[in-house]
């Protein structure tokens, strides 16, 4: 069974193995991403949801000439340029692999249509919105929070497989740290 099958059937566990055999024929774009290539670029339109089988993303914003990372990308996991998908407007962000990835993707035209359809798809789509629309809160938080530690155990509750996946010098910029302080935490 491929990793985008097992993801789903345990993102969604009324899904039937049918609905899953159909909606694996829309996941048809499948890429490998090398290292520090781009998956979307500033002032380009995506309009795709992926999903990882294997590699790692950093999700980025330039600010006067300095990058921001706002989020990560990790094996089993979706991945998507959410103002760019939802607007069907050119990226104000881009996403980076940080190592050597395969994705495979579906357009937002075959996704919504089959979304329609299926109500089991319907529920999960929603699920993924709601947990998006926490994930922006909880780093919101992070961002108004002044202490190192507290930034630091907010992450490690809310999402200990990244230390896994990506590299400290990208958490800490993450987390608006120095990558010493960083390790310090992480040491305690």
């Amino acid at each position: 069974m491929s990793a985008l099958k097992n993801f789903l059937e345990n993102f969604i566990p009324s899904i039937t193995s049918d609905e899953i055999e159909e909606l694996d024929t829309y996941w048809n774009i499948r890429r490998k991403i090398k290292r520090h290539e781009w998956l979307t670029a500033p002032g380009k339109k995506d309009t795709h949801l992926y999903f990882i089988e294997e590699g790692t993303f950093k999700i980025c914003y330039e600010i006067e000439g300095e990058e921001v990372i706002l989020g990560f990308g990790y094996p089993d996991t979706l991945l998507v340029d959410f103002p760019s998908f939802i607007s069907e407007t050119p990226s104000e962000f881009y996403i980076q692999a940080l190592k050597a990835a395969k994705i495979v993707g579906i357009k937002k035209s075959d996704f919504n249509s089959f979304i329609k359809s299926q109500p089991s798809l319907s529920d999960f789509w929603r699920l993924t919105l709601e947990r998006a629309t926490l994930e922006l809160i909880e780093r919101e938080i992070d961002l108004l929070t002044p202490s190192p530690q507290v930034r630091f155990d907010r992450l490690m509750k809310r999402s200990p497989n990244v230390f896994q996946h990506i590299p400290n010098r990208h958490i800490a910029s993450y987390l608006r740290m120095t990558p010493e302080t960083l390790s310090r935490l992480k040491k305690h």
